[in-house]
């Protein structure tokens, strides 16, 4: 018991030793950031007061993993829009295009008349830009008006239901995979032929 009331008493004067210290310290302790005061108060006792009071033992914290969060690359160029909506525009005249097949197919089989004039008008106006193509063709007369009305439908109607979104997003990224292979395979072959003429010139 005196050997085990001696430890505490010499623990307690270990802590105090502490206390006068970070006193006297007080006009540099507000420049020491919180972290490292609460690391000097958080010191585990020695080994004997650890060994006569097995208790008094912490459990070991566990790191938890940082996750590092990545943010997407910039693309300058695109001004206020994104490259999302510069794609979503493209397909936007795209589908414009599709609708258009579709009618005009849909038409030749069984409404000749309609047929010719939507080709005669489609003579006269490009399809670069389909929303000013549906509005000329709206106001061309009210046959044509009913042909740009199936024409929208159409469009509405592929993109929302006929389209497929997953099997875009396949395509293009295989494209851009086997572009890159192709394009560095061309490149290391061209070079190493080159190489080898080098060697063989010497």
């Amino acid at each position: 018991m005196e050997e085990i009331f001696g430890l505490q008493t010499e623990a307690a004067h270990f802590h105090k030793s502490k206390f006068f210290y970070l006193l006297s310290m007080e006009s540099s302790a507000a420049l020491v950031p919180f972290s490292q005061l609460t690391s000097f108060f958080s010191h585990k006792p020695n080994n004997r007061i650890s060994k006569a009071h097995p208790s008094w033992h912490s459990k070991p914290r566990t790191s938890l993993p940082t996750r590092i969060h990545c943010q997407k690359m910039y693309v300058p160029g695109f001004g206020e829009a994104s490259p999302e909506a510069k794609a979503a525009s493209n397909l936007h005249s795209f589908f414009t295009y599709v609708a258009v097949s579709i009618v005009t197919a849909q038409l030749e089989s069984y409404n000749t008349e309609a047929y010719e004039e939507l080709m005669e008008f489609l003579s006269r106006n490009s399809l670069n830009d389909g929303d000013k193509f549906c509005a000329d063709l709206m106001r061309e007369s009210s046959r044509h008006q009913a042909l740009a009305l199936r024409i929208l439908e159409v469009r509405s109607a592929y993109c929302k239901n006929d389209f497929e979104w997953d099997n875009l997003k396949r395509l293009a990224s295989k494209m851009v995979d086997e572009s890159n292979t192709r394009l560095m395979r061309d490149y290391v072959l061209e070079t190493s032929h080159v190489d080898s003429e080098g060697k063989n010139e010497k």
